[in-house]
């Protein structure tokens, strides 16, 4: 038997279908969802929950003429089946394919980018403004989740849409927890609305029946629903957002399709802005999403039947390490603090909030907060560590300037997911946090280069004075491949791993261990090249770096951030400030363009940031750049000719396509 999936045309023909149709519509598309996320990984738990909602949006709404907001995007997989993507859904996240998450540049139906979260209303609000001074009309629908919610730009732009009542509908879509449960007193607040689902029916049969009273009753309707201290403000919930000045509408079953499609219905008609509070279970018609939606939020590979992941063998991640290491730290220590934003699970503080409960503060997603109130903490005496992946503290990077780095207050920055993190995508690459880190005066910036650096910098972070941020990679450690003994962590100071006379490579953090092993590829050739491990992108070892540069007058810098005012562009300033003498230098590093998602690996390779790729750069170098020659004749070019037959090296350039400019 065909499924509808295959056999409708969509969204446009979801207007035709029954209610049962609907629904056995909606258990195809999670069927989808489940098969595929096994096989890519990607957000199921949450996008399995919102299946119910997308299709009854989309059944009442004409995408993309009306415009759908999905908060974050974790949510949106139903939204992309219903719109042109069943055909690719299979490459959802892969090198090339579906991305992840709502792109405006993959369907006219992803109305704005989103990837990080309680951005949506403020994105419709602004879309429903334009609608307006343009003169068109059509309906601007933000969905945001409870955990979402909890992000102040959210209460922001709430507080501004009620301010300026134009037409637009909210979706609250509450499935009681983002990645992890919800913290604070708006998860206690919803709590409370979903304890009484009747009271939405109550409000609206006391409203008829006011209405209903002749010649006064819709005056005294309109009294009763201003008037505060009223029976209205005693027994209808949702009054938090009707005095932000929306009309509340719920909360109801975000599984029942005809009932949400008329309550979109009832908000379209009646105008203004509208909160339309829909009960979602996260996970739903998946047995073990559903018995475990944290664990099946993001998830990589796993088996359909038995909801059993795929394990990936070798050494601990450096979140792992990072983890159990503070938490150690802590257990000696009874100033150090731990702070998340809503990812205890994500950054490893789920051992420190197991161990050390009273020191542990998850603020929801408010990074902002999370580093003001982290220096706050600081300002009292206690030792904040703040956890928080790259791409997320670029949001509180004013806190970061006038908060902690203004005063001088000793903040720990833990800047999990450093670098290109895969299959999320150009919204979750950690590319600019050395640019922006090494920007802020008196900031300390330091970059493990394996698991055992990561440790030893912890323990020297947390002595220092004054802001301090310890950057990392999404990845495992190297297990065998670490660098042991691991000389110790002294302030701006980095050290030399290899030594070589016919080119330098200067690494910082991740891009130590793949510059070995471009040395070892270089020594095959007969090219002698040093390997400098910086450890610290502020402040640079400038001694070192003129030292390592003095010996062949050539240097290739690598790192795992991007090329526009990061650590490269700090060493090429250091060799313009205090060199006399040309020092011919290369820049390795992410583009200054978005890169893609796909596999991490995959990406490295596109970038030019792998083994094979930098020892070709070294030759390269040595066949062209200005400083003092080889130490042995030849060698450069018979190690051009070997290093460019390399099969990765082969065809870099064309893969650039695959950066976004």
């Amino acid at each position: 038997m065909a499924r509808l999936l295959d056999s409708l045309n969509l969204p446009g023909d979801l207007r035709k279908l029954s209610a049962q149709d609907l629904q056995m519509l909606a258990a195809e598309i999670r069927e989808e969802i489940i098969h595929t996320v096994s096989k890519t990984g990607g957000h199921l738990a949450p996008s399995l929950g919102a299946v119910d909602l997308a299709v009854a949006l989309h059944a009442v709404l004409d995408s993309p003429r009306d415009k759908i907001i999905w908060d974050v995007g974790h949510q949106a997989y139903a939204h992309k089946l219903l719109t042109g993507r069943r055909e690719s859904f299979a490459t959802l996240r892969q090198f090339g394919g579906v991305a992840g998450f709502p792109r405006r540049d993959e369907s006219p139906h992803d109305a704005f980018n989103t990837g990080h979260s309680s951005t949506s209303i403020s994105a419709a609000l602004g879309m429903a403004k334009a609608r307006d001074l343009k003169g068109d009309d059509f309906t601007v629908v933000a969905v945001i989740g409870d955990g979402s919610l909890t992000g102040g730009m959210a209460f922001e732009a709430l507080n501004h849409a009620g301010h300026v009542k134009g037409d637009l509908i909210v979706v609250l879509n509450d499935n009681e927890m983002s990645i992890s449960p919800n913290v604070g007193a708006l998860a206690s607040y919803l709590a409370r609305l979903r304890t009484e689902p009747r009271l939405l029916k109550l409000r609206q049969d006391l409203e008829r029946i006011l209405e209903g009273i002749p010649r006064i009753g819709k005056d005294l309707a309109e009294s009763v629903r201003r008037l505060k201290g009223s029976l209205k403000y005693l027994v209808v919930p949702g009054m938090l957002f009707e005095s932000l000045g929306f009309t509340y509408l719920g909360p109801l079953d975000g599984h029942d399709i005809p009932s949400v499609m008329r309550t979109v219905e009832d908000a379209r008609a009646k105008g203004g802005p509208v909160l339309i509070h829909v009960i979602t279970k996260k996970g739903r018609g998946y047995r073990p999403a559903e018995a475990d939606p944290r664990k099946f939020h993001g998830v990589g590979k796993f088996d359909v039947e038995s909801g059993e992941l795929a394990r990936s063998s070798g050494p601990p991640t450096y979140t792992q390490v990072f983890g159990e290491t503070i938490a150690d730290l802590a257990a000696r220590d009874p100033r150090i603090v731990a702070i998340t934003a809503a990812m205890p699970d994500g950054t490893g503080l789920d051992t420190f909030g197991r161990r050390h409960p009273d020191r542990f503060f998850d603020v929801g997603i408010a990074e902002q907060h999370a580093v003001t109130f982290a220096a706050g903490l600081a300002s009292q005496g206690l030792m904040p560590v703040a956890a928080i992946y790259s791409t997320f503290l670029q949001r509180a990077y004013d806190q970061i300037v006038h908060d902690v780095a203004l005063q001088g207050i000793h903040v720990v920055f833990a800047v999990d997911r450093a670098g290109l993190v895969g299959e999320d995508g150009p919204t979750h690459h950690g590319a600019f946090d050395l640019a922006y880190l090494r920007s802020v005066p008196g900031m300390t910036v330091m970059a493990p280069a394996d698991e055992g650096e990561l440790v030893a910098m912890l323990s020297y972070a947390l002595a220092l004075d004054g802001p301090v941020a310890v950057r990392y990679p999404r990845s495992q450690g190297l297990g065998e491949a670490a660098f042991r003994p691991s000389k110790p962590i002294d302030l701006g100071k980095g050290v030399v791993v290899r030594e070589g006379d016919d080119v330098a490579i200067v690494a910082i953090g991740s891009m130590v261990h793949p510059s070995l092993q471009a040395a070892e590829i270089l020594q095959r050739r007969g090219v002698a090249a040093a390997v400098v491990n910086a450890r610290f992108a502020k402040p640079l070892d400038e001694d070192l770096l003129l030292e390592a540069a003095g010996r062949s007058g050539r240097v290739v810098v690598v790192e795992e951030g991007t090329a526009v005012g990061g650590f490269g562009s700090g060493v090429a300033a250091a060799f313009a400030r205090r060199t006399g003498a040309p020092v011919a230098m290369r820049h390795l590093a992410l583009p200054d363009s978005f890169v893609e998602h796909g596999a991490r690996e995959v990406l490295l390779a596109a970038c030019g940031l792998t083994p094979h790729h930098i020892a070709e750069v070294a030759i390269d170098l040595c066949q062209t750049g200005r400083g003092a020659p080889p130490r042995r004749a030849g060698s450069c070019r018979a190690g051009q000719e070997n290093v460019a037959a390399g099969a990765e090296v082969t065809g870099w350039q064309a893969q650039t396509m695959l950066l976004r400019k």
